[in-house]
């Protein structure tokens, strides 16, 4: 097989490598979050749901608009046509509500909601049942009011 190598590593390079880390941890925040999250006065955040026929993607942002945090089926671990199911939407608003727990500034959440697919009521329940305190649900999909001129008729 061959010889096993062992590394061996000296406290002072411990020290080091346990700085960068601590740095690291000051410039994003706690639990790898960005630090922009634990600001005072961020108490209420907003949750945008965008629920497609291939995919459910929801994004934290905190009062201001700026994205905390973001998941969507495909992050979660779903593949293919199983990431556009109930079920995966539904598990994308667990690992959300339990992001928003870790992040423990968030007391208030608007829910907002863009776009026709399966993930649309099931996601919103799943944030609820998760203990959230939802404040409003607004449904935000675009809708053409008449839309472009259509093409002309064609002759033959």
């Amino acid at each position: 097989m061959g010889k096993k190598h062992i590394i061996e590593t000296n406290q002072e390079e411990l020290i080091k490598e346990q700085e960068k880390i601590d740095k690291k941890v000051a410039k994003e925040g706690p639990g790898g979050y960005p630090a922009k999250a634990v600001v005072a006065g961020t108490q209420t955040g907003k949750i945008y749901i965008s629920s497609t026929y291939n995919n459910t993607i929801l994004t934290l942002t905190n009062s201001k608009g700026q994205v905390l945090a973001w998941k969507s089926a495909g992050s979660v671990g779903f593949k293919g046509t199983k990431k556009s199911t109930s079920f995966a939407a539904a598990k994308v608003a667990e690992t959300m509500a339990n992001i928003c727990k870790k992040l423990g500034v968030i007391d208030r959440i608007e829910i907002l909601v863009r776009g026709i697919g399966a993930g649309r009521e099931s996601s919103v329940r799943a944030l609820i049942t998760q203990g959230l305190n939802v404040v409003s649900i607004k449904d935000v999909t675009p809708i053409p009011h008449n839309g472009c001129r259509p093409k002309k008729v064609r002759r033959v």
